[in-house]
């Protein structure tokens, strides 16, 4: 490129950077009033939550206030950086590096573009400040490298974070102090302290082990073990029903009495057997049918 075009370029850099510039500090300020009007009427919501003893409402909104307070915290410190650059054109103009005094003030311009939608000057900016400066100064502030001046405050209050319980909770007890409302915030200090649980561990209590989990253990024994284990005389409920009695006495070995549950599991086991095997022969007579018609097909087409 020629000195000329260098010249050229220059210039043109230097008047479209203090025309967005301008837009953009202009924009802060709409934006500033807007969101002040709308914080003033957010809190009012909120200290009508807390008088009304709707404080799970309140708890939910208190994370919209905080979310407006720190973009509101970031745009002032921005619209600060954007007047210093502005009034610092001329001599971003004549280095080819960036200066070391506007080193914070443009990285934080790069770095906050992108996470503010609403100000697509600072887009425009940013682009700027690649063709001066070149894409790895951008990257850079982009990705917080450590040889990058971003301002702090911004990078805290732009970050996208659930916001604390002593936070939310120091919000809360201001807005009740701002329109001097009574509350008691014990409840809601106990909501915040609460932690959740961890459902990937499952119940920490288990229930009591049913009669099935026994029975394995009775069929590990060896037959021997079995066979000199004396039989317990039935009880008056197994004299009413003889059934039982010749069935725990079969062969002369002890079987231990089964409850209703595990009567139901094994009846709805062999139901399930019994329907894979009908499924099974089912699709046994499919294939043979698909078979006949496949030969008779065969055959037909032989003959003629």
């Amino acid at each position: 490129m020629s000195l000329l075009n260098q010249i050229f370029n220059r210039g043109l850099i230097g008047a479209k950077c203090k025309t967005c510039l301008t837009l953009a500090i202009s924009r802060i300020k709409l934006l500033q009033n807007k969101r002040d009007m709308q914080l003033k009427l957010m809190r009012k919501e909120i200290a009508q939550f807390l008088q009304s003893g709707q404080e799970p409402i309140a708890r939910i909104r208190v994370e919209h206030v905080i979310r407006e307070q720190n973009i509101w915290a970031a745009y002032e410190i921005l619209e600060m950086f954007c007047e210093f650059v502005l009034a610092r054109v001329p001599i971003i103009e004549s280095q080819r590096e960036c200066p070391l005094e506007l080193k914070e003030a443009v990285a934080s311009i790069i770095f906050a573009s992108p996470r503010c939608s609403d100000l697509p000057d600072l887009l425009t900016v940013r682009n700027l400040f690649t063709t001066k400066y070149g894409k790895d100064f951008i990257s850079a502030a982009s990705e917080l490298r450590p040889d990058t001046s971003v301002n702090r405050t911004i990078i805290e209050k732009l970050s996208v974070y659930t916001p604390s319980g002593d936070m939310k909770l120091s919000v809360l007890k201001e807005i009740a102090q701002e329109y001097n409302i009574s509350w008691d915030s014990s409840k809601t200090e106990a909501e915040f302290n609460k932690r959740p649980e961890d459902l990937l561990n499952g119940p920490k209590q288990i229930s009591n082990v049913t009669t099935i989990t026994k029975l394995p253990q009775s069929h590990k024994e060896s037959p021997k073990a079995a066979n000199h284990v004396p039989i317990k005389p039935p009880t008056n409920a197994a004299n009413s029903n003889p059934t039982k009695v010749n069935q725990s006495s079969v062969e002369g070995k002890m079987v231990i009495p089964v409850s209703s549950e595990s009567n139901d599991v094994l009846e709805r086991a062999r139901a399930a057997i019994a329907a894979a095997d009908r499924a099974s022969a089912a699709a046994r007579a499919a294939a043979e049918l698909v078979n006949v018609n496949f030969n008779s097909c065969t055959l037909q087409g032989a003959n003629r």
